[in-house]
């Protein structure tokens, strides 16, 4: 279903949700960056931050691309395969999203009710068991989704009531069975959300009884300091999701609710980087080391050595991207087979100009097989 018909919206909504997925994507990058290349930031709140941005990264991902590709084509169609795809990875990524809050959550009650022992119970052995498990579980949620939708009917020429596959509008469409229904959405509720919720909200119970036997004023702040960049995160996050259901419940449009659903699939993802920043001091510091380090001449050498790698990767997923949209937005067949005669004929013809000119190595090795092949003329013609 189209956010708007009307065609003189579509150039802006087609920049607006560009622009948003650019900053989305960039924001929790540099989140990503700042934590890995700062020695001070190698801790398990940090190492669960930057889990959370590329869990954001790919939960954007998963639905904003398409929706520019649709706004740009004017086409509102996805393929049985493609739309039970998007759905399965959404629900992977939203649920991961859920359980990395409630894990952050516990990191900090760790943290402030138990700081003698925080790094012997924090340890990085742990920190990645969390990761592994809600991974799985958010593995085994989207698949219950799945056998769900392919386990009833085989839903085409459907019409979903939303700009991407909803898991609650393709469980309307699939399973006519009110009872199944039922049951499938009060698991899943309370597995993906109120045991969470309820984690989460028993860790600030213990958090807020800890810091208020702290004596000092200055004490509490600083306690509570390092809680509110996540608190604020949680807040959105399950604030959007209350507020899309609420909208979905109250109001009888379906483009309503469509609209209320940008609000946690599209701008909360860009939104938790700016907190974090914002609200933290480390991260900000970081951040900064990051833009104000001197460009030695090791990290120029460094750099320089992954250069040509990286303009044949760039050029590779370029263009192949390229010709992905442009095959998605175009329906001449006389434009697709030139978009694909870039990457099929000229990326492999522009890789060894791109590594000979900008290696010296192999400038060098080229330059030592050109005169010998040179004097092995010579002698022939002698």
């Amino acid at each position: 279903m189209a956010l708007s018909e009307d065609p003189d919206l579509q150039p802006i909504l087609f920049g607006l949700f560009l622009s948003v997925y650019l900053v989305t994507v960039l924001g929790n990058l540099l989140i990503i960056l700042a934590v890995s290349s700062d020695s001070h930031l190698h801790t398990p709140m940090y190492f669960f931050l930057s889990s959370l941005s590329f869990s954001d990264i790919c939960f954007s991902s998963t639905t904003v691309p398409k929706m520019i590709v649709d706004v740009r084509s004017q086409s509102r169609v996805i393929s049985y395969v493609g739309c039970l795809t998007q759905m399965s990875l959404f629900i992977i990524f939203i649920c991961l999203d859920d359980m990395l809050l409630t894990v952050m959550a516990y990191d900090r009650f760790v943290a402030i009710c138990r700081p003698l022992r925080y790094h012997s119970i924090m340890h990085h052995h742990l920190c990645g068991f969390f990761i592994f498990v809600s991974f799985l579980f958010s593995l085994l949620i989207s698949q219950l989704h799945n056998w769900i939708a392919l386990h009833f009917i085989y839903f085409k020429d459907a019409e979903i009531a939303n700009f991407f596959c909803d898991p609650s509008q393709l469980l309307n469409l699939s399973c006519s069975d009110t009872l199944t229904k039922n049951l499938v959405m009060y698991f899943v509720g309370a597995s993906s959300g109120f045991l969470p919720l309820s984690g989460i909200f028993f860790s600030y119970y213990k958090i807020v009884s800890s810091v208020l036997r702290i004596p000092s004023s200055e004490g509490k702040y600083k306690a509570f300091s390092t809680c509110g960049s996540h608190l604020s995160v949680v807040c959105l996050f399950y604030g959007t999701a209350i507020g899309v259901y609420l909208a979905s419940a109250a109001s009888n449009s379906p483009r309503n609710s469509a609209v209320a659903s940008l609000m946690y699939t599209v701008f909360t993802p860009m939104l938790n980087p700016f907190i974090y920043s914002l609200r933290n001091n480390d991260i900000k510091r970081a951040l900064g080391r990051v833009h104000k380090k001197p460009f030695s001449a090791g990290r120029f050498k460094a750099l320089s050595a992954c250069g040509s790698p990286l303009c044949v990767v760039s050029l590779f997923y370029g263009t192949g991207i390229g010709v992905y949209l442009s095959s998605a937005v175009t329906h001449s067949s006389q434009e697709n087979p030139l978009a694909s005669v870039t990457y099929a004929v000229v990326t492999p013809m522009l890789d060894p100009f791109i590594y000979s000119l900008r290696n010296k190595d192999v400038k060098g090795a080229l330059g030592r097989a050109a005169a010998c092949l040179s004097w092995s003329t010579g002698l022939r013609s002698k």
